[in-house]
Parts: structure tokens; sequence; C-alpha cells
């Protein structure tokens, strides 16, 4: 399920770096395991995923989201968590081992997409199996971007002069 912006989801994180430097194959929905001091930073709007990765580890197969940067909330004192340490992701084993097998053919990988709290105010993750793109995908993707705003631009302007 693709996350769209609506009243219904508060979006916390976004990873708009990741839409462009990879082709978007596949996105899906996902759950995360955190502790009780990881949802209360997570709640306070403090997360970035922007460095993270999605990958399996050796003699587990489950799917790890590594290098997401929760910081320690201020009032756990002891009970604190590490900022970057490997979460597990929550998915049935069928789309587990079709993004895992995916991610054994060269040039695709698992990305994050977007974190967010859904209507249910329950914290998910947008993940995407997806493709790289090379030099001249991305050159592509400039221009169509300059283009759209280049447009919105022009059609602004003409509305303006009726």
């Amino acid at each position: 399920m693709a996350v769209k912006q609506n009243e219904n989801f508060k979006i916390i994180a976004k990873n708009k770096r990741s839409r462009f430097d990879y082709e978007i194959i596949e996105s899906l929905e996902v759950g995360i395991i955190l502790t009780g001091s990881e949802v209360k930073s997570v709640r306070s709007g403090k997360i970035s995923i922007n460095e993270s990765f999605i990958g399996g580890s050796q003699g587990s197969e489950d799917l790890f989201l590594f290098n997401a940067d929760i910081p320690a909330y201020r009032q756990a004192s002891y009970n604190n968590h590490e900022p970057r340490r490997p979460r597990i992701l929550l998915l049935h084993r069928a789309q587990k081992i079709k993004f895992l097998n995916a991610t054994r053919v060269k040039g695709f990988t698992i990305t994050p997409l977007t974190a967010y709290f859904n209507h249910k105010g329950i914290f998910k993750l947008s993940i995407a199996l997806a493709k790289g793109k090379n030099v001249v995908d991305k050159r592509e993707t400039i221009k169509r971007r300059d283009w759209t705003i280049e447009k919105a631009r022009v059609l602004r302007n003409f509305n303006k002069s009726k």
C-alpha cells in the first residue's frame, strides 16, 4: 500500500533522496518494533530515515531497518535506547521472502520511503523495492521536475492575465 498524504496520516519523516536515486518498483506498508523511549521520541517528531537502509541479517530471516536515527528521549533516564540500533520490521513471511529474493538480483535494493502514524495512531514505515538509477535517468528526472515547475508557472501567469 502506497502512503497517501491526507488527514488520516501524520507523516513524521520522508526520504526524498530515495525517490531521486531509485526507480520504485513496488511499495509496502510495514510495522516496526520499537522500545518505549523510541516511541516517545518518534511521537515528538524526531526521526531521520535519510541515511537508513533495509536488509537481512546473518542467521535470521527477518528484515531490519539499519542506521535510522531516533535520538534518545531525555525523560527516559537509564531506560534509554541506542539511537542507531537495527530495528526489526514486521511483515508477512511471503512478503519477506519476495523482497529478500529480489535483493539478490543485481541492482535491486529495499529502501525506506516515509515514516508515519496511521489513522489508528500506530507507527508505520513505507518501504519500497527499488532499482538504482543511472546518471541519464537522474537527468531525466530533473528535466521532468523542472518542466513541471515551469508549466505551473506559465499556467499561473496565463490565468492572471485573463
